[in-house]
């Protein structure tokens, strides 16, 4: 049974899956955590299927020819925590000692391909100094997020004190690999309106839940939805990378999703629940009973709600072809951005180059204040200003104006009328959980989906992840909070997927975000809300800073720009359950790079 990406038209055979009554509260897991066999009945036929009976050669080189293996250094050229990228000749791993013991692996993040040789060791794992994703040294396996694949992992072997590395000659070029998953049983009768799990939206966190599922031998069947016309892609780029076609930005092609039987039903809305029959209800009436339910449903942008509200030319960046009409429209055009949100900013940042004039609306007196602090947010607001972008702020739009119904002028409450031939809107996003209103699923009062430490909901087999949840931090003393952030939701697709199957796995992972404007990136981690104080190290004008955001002694988050890979390694102290105060950062700051480190080494407070 392949990959189906459209809507499926019933048959009459129906599949029924029969689990031992002792078994059905352990939801498909046996007390070892190893994949249970499940039993289908087809046709009266009972099958089996166990994740063993499928083996993982244990040899890694199938062809002699396709093997490299070199000296790459001596054993005393690296000190205990120490990584050093080395070249085999037809590409390049990396090379790491911990405890004694050599390790290597593949040398760039699948993520965004960062050279990990810049980023942190720490405790057995290896964190990427842009985006923050983890890889176990042991096995190359993907720990933390962003990003779907592990690295490949090298054998090592010392001969005459020099240590050599053989490694696959097609690994050390793609330096990515897929971790082996199961596939669905393949049956040529089932009922096409039942389905084991099914997972509503089809972002990062759906994605990541189905795969993670796979990857753990669940070999039942899995439906994806989406409301989108593509199969899941890299959201993020829509704003950064604004011309990039649905292809170019897909997290897996096609032939993904068929090899490992995960279907995808696109523009496919669901318009209600029923938690007590377990049926998901589409808004065409087509319905779909399930076991276990996933929603992942995001967030819907804010619109305007000024007079004129629906003239051309307005957007919402929600889908690669509104980014892509955006950037041919703008081209050589006057372009206004509302809202200096990260994707308003990101727009006019992609725009700047581009747009004849790019102007910018913004509500509050600099851009990022609540989030990085008004002296970082007034430095990036600089870098904006000497790319062109004109600033508007503490001001709203109080009307849109059009000539032959396409948009002319936006005009502003404080009276300032913008030429405009183009308008995109980023002034925030709600939850898209209106359909679930009357199902009885707990839903706060600003419409966020409450879930546990395991994604869970109030209601037994249905979770909730993504920007849709608030979910306990434990960063932040496991206080509710909402964290629309990329990697998170990677994140909370996966611990969802892990309690699907009984696992018990709590969510322990620190925020990381990022953002690109004009070929810089801001780097975050951790969670600032309610900061008090900011202690920046470096120089603002120059755009190479660390800043420390604190609450009353302690750093709760830290941001910053060319100044790598501090954001990386203060996540992995804060990952450690490590307190950095204040204080430890002042005197960093005060003595410059010669300042007490020990705070980020283990050897501090």
């Amino acid at each position: 049974m392949g990959g189906c990406f459209s809507k499926p038209k019933p048959v009459e055979v129906k599949i029924e899956v029969v689990i031992p009554e002792k078994e059905r509260s352990k939801e498909e897991m046996s007390p070892n955590g190893k994949a249970s066999p499940l039993i289908y009945k087809v046709n009266g036929t009972a099958r089996h299927y166990h994740l063993e009976e499928h083996p993982i050669a244990s040899n890694p080189y199938h062809n002699p020819k396709d093997v490299v293996e070199a000296s790459v250094c001596h054993v005393k050229d690296l000190e205990n925590g120490q990584m050093r990228e080395v070249d085999l000749g037809c590409g390049k791993a990396l090379l790491i000692k911990e405890s004694g013991e050599f390790y290597a692996m593949g040398h760039k993040c699948p993520h965004y391909g960062a050279p990990l040789v810049k980023g942190v060791l720490s405790k057995g794992r290896v964190r990427c100094p842009w985006h923050g994703a983890c890889f176990n040294i042991s096995t190359g396996d993907i720990e933390d997020f962003p990003g779907l694949d592990s690295l490949p992992r090298f054998q090592v072997k010392i001969e005459k004190e020099k240590v050599y590395i053989r490694a696959s000659k097609q690994a050390l070029q793609t330096q990515r690999r897929t971790k082996m998953m199961a596939k669905c049983i393949s049956l040529s009768n089932y009922n096409l309106s039942s389905t084991n799990v099914l997972i509503i939206g089809a972002g990062a966190a759906g994605l990541v839940c189905a795969e993670t599922l796979r990857q753990e031998g669940f070999s039942d069947r899995i439906v994806m939805c989406t409301m989108d016309r593509h199969l899941p892609y890299d959201r993020p780029k829509l704003s950064k990378s604004m011309d990039s076609h649905p292809e170019q930005i897909a997290l897996r092609p096609k032939e993904f999703f068929r090899t490992y039987d995960i279907e995808v039903l696109t523009e496919m809305q669901v318009a209600a629940v029923d938690i007590k029959n377990k049926i998901a209800v589409f808004k065409d009436g087509f319905k779909m009973e399930y076991n276990k339910l996933l929603i992942a449903t995001g967030n819907t942008p804010k619109a305007l709600s000024c007079k004129g509200k629906e003239v051309e030319n307005v957007f919402n960046i929600r889908t690669p072809e509104d980014a892509n009409r955006v950037v041919k429209l703008a081209t050589s055009k006057n372009v206004v951005i509302v809202g200096a949100s990260f994707l308003g900013m990101e727009v006019a940042a992609y725009l700047a180059e581009r747009a004849h004039s790019v102007s910018l609306v913004e509500l509050e007196e600099v851009p990022f204040k609540k989030f990085f602090g008004e002296r970082v947010g007034r430095a990036v607001m600089k870098m904006f200003e000497n790319h062109r972008v004109k600033f508007y702020m503490q001001t709203e739009v109080s009307e849109l104006r059009e000539q032959e119904n396409k948009l002319k002028e936006v005009v502003l409450k404080s009276g300032k009328v913008l030429r405009a031939d183009v308008c995109v809107v980023g002034i925030g996003a709600v939850p898209a959980t209106g359909f679930l209103k009357q199902s009885g699923i707990n839903i706060d009062s600003k419409g966020f989906i409450v879930v546990n430490k395991m994604m869970q909901t109030n209601i037994p087999g249905v979770f909730a992840a993504g920007d849709t949840v608030m979910f306990p931090l434990a960063l932040r003393n496991n206080k509710k909070v909402n964290v629309p952030h990329w990697q998170m939701a990677h994140m909370h697709g996966r611990i969802a997927a892990l309690n699907m199957l009984a696992h018990g796995t709590e969510i322990s992972t620190i925020p990381y975000l990022w953002t690109a404007m004009f070929g810089k990136s801001i780097r975050y981690a951790g969670h600032g809300e309610g900061f008090d104080d900011v202690v920046i190290q470096g120089d603002l004008d120059e755009l190479k800073f660390v800043a420390f955001y604190t609450k009353s002694d302690e750093v709760v988050a830290v941001a910053s720009m060319n100044y790598d890979p501090i954001v990386s390694k203060v996540a992995e102290v804060l990952a450690a359950g490590r307190t950095i105060r204040k204080r430890d950062v002042e005197l960093f700051v005060r003595h410059g790079k010669t300042g007490d480190m020990s705070w980020l080494t283990g050897k501090g407070s």
